[in-house]
Formats: C-alpha cells, sequence, structure tokens
C-alpha cells in the first residue's frame, strides 16, 4: 500500500511539474522577442503546408517541401537576417498553424492564409504577400459554373476544416450542404468519389489540384478577396516592420515577380499577371 500511494504521488508530481513547464514555455513565447532570437540564430522557423500545390508540397523523392509559400519564406529569410541564414521549415494543416505558432513552435506561419478580422484577434500579420480570391473545381463535364448553382437544397460542396472558405460559401450559397475535411488531399479524394458536387478554396490551390487533374476545372470568378498575410504572434512588433520590410524589398528587387512567374506561369486558365507587383 505504502509503495502504491508513493507511486500515485511521484506519478501526480511529474503531470504537475509537466503542466508548469508547459505553462512556462507559452509564457516564454509570448515574451521573448522573436526578431532578437532571429538574429542571434540566423535562422527562421516557418509554419508551412505540405498539401497545397503551387504554395507547399510535400516532393516525395527527396522529402522536401516545395512551393510559392516555401521560396518566398526563404527570399525573405536571407533579405531580412543574411545570406547565410536559415529559413527552417514545420508542416502545418489550416486546424494546427495557430495553435503551433502560439505555443512558441514557429516564429511565423507562411500557409495561404487569409487575412481576417478572427484571426486578427489572436495573431498578427504581415502586409499582404498574395491576393488569391474563392472560386469552384468542378468534373469538366459539370453544369455548375458559379457559387450561384450551389445554393440548392441537397447540393453537396467540399470544404476543409479551419479554412474559412467554409463559412464564405454558406454565405454565398445558403442552401447548399457543406461537407468539411481535415485536409486538401482528403477534399480532393471525396471530389473525386462523387461525394461533393464542387470543391472550394482559394483559386490559387484549386488551379494547382486541376494541375494534376486534368479531369477537374477551376469554374466561375473568386466571388471573395482572400488576402494571403504571414502570422506572427501578437506583440512582436521588430519582427513585423522587418517582415514587411523585406517583402518591400524582394517586391522592389523583382524576387517576388519571378517567383510568381516560377510558380503560376505555366498554369492553364490562371493569370499571373494578376498577382505580379
Amino acid at each position: 500500500m505504502r509503495r502504491r500511494f508513493k507511486m500515485l504521488f511521484l506519478g501526480l508530481t511529474a503531470v504537475l511539474f509537466l503542466g508548469i513547464l508547459g505553462g512556462c514555455t507559452k509564457q516564454e513565447a509570448k515574451q521573448r522577442d522573436a526578431w532578437q532570437t532571429a538574429q542571434q540564430t540566423k535562422t527562421l522557423t516557418w509554419g508551412v503546408k505540405a498539401d497545397t500545390k503551387l504554395f507547399g508540397l510535400m516532393d516525395v523523392k527527396d522529402s522536401q517541401i516545395k512551393g510559392f509559400d516555401i521560396d518566398i519564406a526563404k527570399a525573405l529569410t536571407k533579405q531580412m537576417l543574411g545570406k547565410d541564414a536559415r529559413a527552417e521549415f514545420v508542416q502545418v494543416t489550416s486546424q494546427t498553424r495557430i495553435p503551433l505558432l502560439k505555443n512558441g513552435n514557429l516564429d511565423a506561419v507562411i500557409a495561404t492564409m487569409t487575412i481576417t478580422k478572427d484571426r486578427q484577434k489572436v495573431v498578427d500579420f504581415s502586409d499582404s504577400y498574395f491576393d488569391a480570391g474563392q472560386s469552384l473545381l468542378v468534373p469538366k463535364d459539370s453544369k455548375i459554373h458559379s457559387v450561384k448553382d450551389l445554393n440548392h437544397p441537397g447540393t453537396k460542396v467540399i470544404g476543409v476544416v479551419g479554412a474559412n472558405s467554409v463559412s464564405n460559401v454558406k454565405k454565398f450559397a445558403p442552401k447548399a450542404q457543406v461537407i468539411q475535411l481535415q485536409d486538401y488531399a482528403q477534399a480532393l479524394t471525396a471530389l473525386k468519389s462523387g461525394q461533393g458536387a464542387a470543391l472550394t478554396t482559394d483559386n490559387g490551390i484549386l488551379f494547382g489540384m486541376a494541375v494534376d487533374n486534368p479531369q477537374f476545372k477551376v469554374v466561375g470568378k473568386a466571388f471573395t478577396k482572400e488576402p494571403y498575410g504571414i502570422a506572427i504572434n501578437q506583440n512582436q512588433p521588430a519582427l513585423k516592420k522587418h517582415l514587411n520590410q523585406a517583402l518591400e524589398e524582394i517586391i522592389a528587387n523583382g524576387e517576388y515577380n519571378r517567383l510568381i512567374k516560377k510558380w503560376f506561369g505555366d498554369i492553364p486558365g490562371f493569370n499571373y499577371r494578376e498577382v505580379e507587383r
């Protein structure tokens, strides 16, 4: 009995210690100066997606995440910290990106993240680095041509949990039934298997899906404006200032437009000049 009591006491002590440690870690994440740390380590840790072609997709050949967001993060890191600086990447999803940022696991998130008022209550954003708009992906023989065609009882549209595209489509097609899945890979699989009449998210993401799946097409003009921003923890004015400054500099020196053309210049139906700066 005494031994059992001792083991229980030690277990409770360990749980309490880990809880305190976790709390300290969160508190330290809020208090630390991310820009000062980045200057000391010559490193920025970025949260990026790995399931979103054109923006961030895992290359199975070399296990590297590649895309526009990754290249922009690398360019900003070197612009801010010098040519010998390192950009490190952590895979995130629409659901995990803010929690990982708030817990101090990341310095910044660049992951097709639209700047919204609700998100600005919990994180800060850089200036917009890409102006997207929400659209629809449908089979090539589909009779759906715009979001208005979804506004019928029983019409199913597929979205992703944690993405503001879900709430947007409910506003434009309130009679449609929205199926929410965990990531874009699951959403595309659901569309392929006929679980929904359309998949909705930002047009840049949808064009990436259409490149590898020519039996589908992007239809209709964008029915929302989705300015992507780089998310950082609140109360990090120095990091925000240097991010915005670096973004202005890579636009001015032509690096930004070079990356736009690299990733979007050959995408059928996508007018990359509309997002050049």
